[in-house]
């Protein structure tokens, strides 16, 4: 009831949890812009934003839904991070969160690869 009325709390935290979301978001790309590079890409930045909402890859439903999944709530523990704490320990919560998130998303759209897609 106390937050329900906007009393207390920290003001900042929803701009750290929006920051931290934007932090996810550009690790997110720049892993996708590299994956992108490295298969030869001739516009790696615009595949590699094209990544991000749609794959080209054909991937099943659900590996599609598992890999949206883990993007998703891996935005949501960042965010969720930046909220809940505060001060030098919030930076490197939403460094350490993010960085996981993302790495976990990245192997798993990895070992879900499929083979002609990696030939690319």
């Amino acid at each position: 009831m106390y937050l329900a009325r906007g009393g207390g709390g920290d003001p900042e935290g929803l701009l750290w949890a929006l920051g931290a979301l934007a932090l996810y978001a550009l690790i997110s790309y720049a892993l996708a812009y590299r994956a992108r590079a490295r298969r030869g890409s001739g516009h790696p930045a615009h595949d590699a934003l094209h990544d991000l909402k749609d794959r080209e890859e054909p991937q099943t439903p659900g590996q599609r839904f598992v890999s949206r999944t883990i993007m998703l709530c891996g935005a949501a523990a960042t965010g969720l991070v930046a909220f809940a704490t505060s001060g030098v320990v919030r930076v490197v919560a939403i460094a350490v969160t993010a960085v996981v998130a993302v790495s976990m998303w990245a192997y798993y759209d990895h070992r879900t690869e499929n083979p002609a897609a990696q030939r690319r």
